[in-house]
């Protein structure tokens, strides 16, 4: 009676030690898929930019500066998402990348700028569309960044809470980084307006 007692005990505690490592690797796939989410709005976000460079071109033919910086902060923001969609979570990666976005607001903020100064590009219907895309996308990329914070911080304390953190522990569950500005003024979308 004694070791069927000490095998129910045995056999229960292996099934709560696993339901335990199942949850962590349920929460762990939640915030991957909600970094993917974050990944495909900046995808929509970098590819639209080329698109509104191009139509501001023809109108500031003596800004190139501005524009060039705007394409090199998208490429340097495409590069850092690659890194980040590669390893999501990792706080050196989730820093990079969120350096890498805010330049690109940054340069975008100037882009539109620049654009008031040149009616003419502030009319320009290609322009608009692509400017309320942008907006449009900016919002998207908030949410999806929410949503990711959320993953995270749900994963997060389900590997630091007793007795999870044994199991975390012992099958290498680390933690997980967060996607925030570094600028607290860049936790806003940036105001687009034509």
């Amino acid at each position: 009676m004694g070791l069927v007692c000490l095998v129910l005990i045995v056999v229960a505690v292996l099934g709560f030690g696993v339901s335990i490592y199942n949850g962590l690797v349920r929460a762990r796939n939640t915030y991957r898929n909600a970094f993917a989410q974050i990944d495909v709005q900046l995808v929509r976000r970098h590819d639209l930019i080329p698109n509104l460079v191009e139509t501001a071109k023809g109108y500031l033919k003596h800004e190139r500066e501005t524009l060039e910086a705007v394409i090199k902060a998208r490429n340097a923001a495409v590069n850092a998402q690659a890194t980040a969609a590669a390893a999501p979570g990792d706080p050196a990666a989730m820093q990079q990348l969120s350096g890498a976005e805010n330049a690109l607001t940054a340069t975008l903020g100037r882009l539109f700028a620049l654009s008031e100064a040149y009616p003419d590009l502030k009319a320009n219907q290609n322009m608009m569309q692509l400017s309320e895309e942008l907006t449009s996308t900016e919002n998207r990329v908030a949410f999806a960044r929410q949503a990711y914070n959320d993953a995270v911080m749900a994963y997060n304390n389900k590997r630091e809470v007793f007795p999870s953190s044994l199991i975390a522990g012992m099958f290498s569950f680390g933690p997980a980084a967060l996607f925030e500005p570094d600028d607290p003024q860049q936790r806003q979308a940036p105001q687009v307006s034509f």
